[in-house]
């Protein structure tokens, strides 16, 4: 075997540049030596790759892998001729891109998954970068990343002080939501108060996937300040009764839209329960990050037309025109929205009213505008509290315009939420918010002058 190999490899040494023909090679072989062999070349050479010449890599797997469409036409004409399980996986495997075996392939290199998922997030910034359409490859991508990344494959580890420093780093540089600022910053929020989970996973050693941030507090709070405190005093486990998640981070990008948030929310639940019995609330504190962008966004017919605008500004124009000097409610709104600490009285009610419809009416391309609501609503969360003035952050301010929302998860009420979400589109919000979602749902019915327009 070791001639073989030796074998092989010189045989292609003189073709090592050509990973088109490596590729198809690997694709070739059936020896699980030299299949292993030839996936740590590619690797290797990928790894010694500069951007351009990954995209030039990204363009050929797009291009030269893909299903044979002669070859599916055929197979479909035999399954409707003759249904059965033999025509049937001959169809499928006519259908599957000759690109998803070979990332099988090239996983059986030592590293081959940490470079794919790397490979991931090169093909998406790419994408972003260039415009350039890597489409079926990234959708085969995330197709085998969702197998090989499901539940059954993730350890789930707390994360405490004691953790090794190595992890400890990647936490901070991870952090995308809320900053953490330094060695202090993360102590406190390993304090006794507060947990931190991330799952793990077996090909990518002291690399955390994904992880969620926790504040045992008393009550719920809509407001960040507190929770991020570095000199907050730790609170007694006594008076702990609400457990509020507020941060999840993805860690690595090459593993974006694969679900795993849903399954760590879930499992760190269960793992709050068991340790803390007192604990009956579970509770998020988060951003809404495209607040700010889509109250601006008037083209958009799914959002905040400005019919819309005015209808859920109505109630509250007096104090507006009144402060701002001017008399058109929007206009006045928009005005003082410029220094909005120096108007929060005003313009509380105001900015939870349109965060509500935001969450709950706001859509854009037919799903709603806002991400992080799609994700806890799919999730079975229900909207629980809207806060205006929750996140005093320069980041906060800018993106959210200083608005927090909490997304309640009760374990009874999950399943249900889901579904309804899910197949109908409906949005649990507590009992608190049904007054106000009411008034929503009434402003953001179009008038009949807009119903006319074409």
């Amino acid at each position: 075997m070791p001639g073989f190999l030796s074998n092989l490899l010189e045989s292609l040494s003189g073709r090592r540049t050509d990973m088109g023909y490596l590729c198809r090679q690997l694709l070739s072989e059936r020896g699980e030596a030299s299949q292993t062999a030839l996936a740590q070349q590619i690797i290797d050479a990928y790894t010694a790759m500069d951007s351009e010449r990954r995209l030039s890599f990204f363009k050929m797997l797009n291009s030269e892998f893909s299903p044979n469409e002669a070859a599916i036409h055929r197979a479909a004409a035999a399954y409707e001729r003759s249904p059965g399980p033999g025509t049937l996986a001959a169809l499928s495997a006519a259908v599957e891109a000759p690109r998803q075996e070979l990332i099988r392939r090239l996983n059986t290199a030592p590293g081959g998954t940490e470079t794919l998922v790397a490979l991931r997030g090169h093909v998406l910034q790419a994408s972003a970068n260039n415009g350039a359409d890597f489409g079926p490859l990234d959708a085969d991508l995330k197709h085998l990343f969702r197998s090989w990344f499901n539940r059954g494959f993730l350890r789930l580890e707390r994360i405490s002080w004691q953790t090794s420093a190595l992890i400890l780093e990647k936490l901070i540089r991870y952090e995308s939501v809320h900053e953490i600022n330094g060695w202090p910053d993360l102590h406190r929020r390993l304090e006794a108060d507060r947990r931190c989970f991330a799952f793990f996973h077996p090909a990518l050693a002291n690399e955390p996937i994904i992880f969620v941030e926790v504040a045992l507090c008393d009550g719920l709070t809509g407001n960040l300040g507190p929770l991020l405190d570095v000199n907050a005093p730790v609170l007694a486990p006594e008076k702990m009764d609400t457990a509020i998640f507020y941060s999840i981070n993805n860690c690595l990008q090459g593993l974006r839209n694969v679900p795993m948030g849903n399954f760590l929310i879930k499992q760190v639940v269960a793992e709050l329960a068991a340790e803390f019995p007192h604990v009956r609330t579970y509770s998020t504190l988060s951003p809404l990050p495209g607040f700010s962008r889509a109250l601006r966004d008037t083209r958009n017919e799914q959002g905040f037309t400005p019919g819309r605008l005015s209808r859920l500004l109505s109630d509250y124009s007096d104090d507006l025109t009144a402060a701002s000097g001017r008399s058109d409610v929007v206009d006045a709104f928009f005005h003082l929205l410029e220094q909005p600490l120096s108007h929060r009285e005003i313009l509380g009610a105001p900015l939870q009213r349109l965060a509500l419809a935001y969450l709950t009416c706001a859509r854009r391309d037919g799903k709603l505008y806002d991400q992080v609501a799609t994700f806890h609503l799919s999730n079975g969360a229900r909207l629980e509290r809207v806060n205006a003035f929750g996140n005093l952050r320069p980041y906060g301010l800018e993106a959210s315009a200083g608005l927090t929302a909490n997304y309640r998860y009760r374990p009874a009420d999950l399943e249900e939420n889901h579904e309804q979400f899910v197949r109908e589109g409906k949005i649990r919000v507590s009992s608190e918010l049904f007054p106000e979602r009411k008034k929503v749902i009434e402003a953001w019915q179009p008038s009949r002058e807009e119903s006319r327009l074409p």
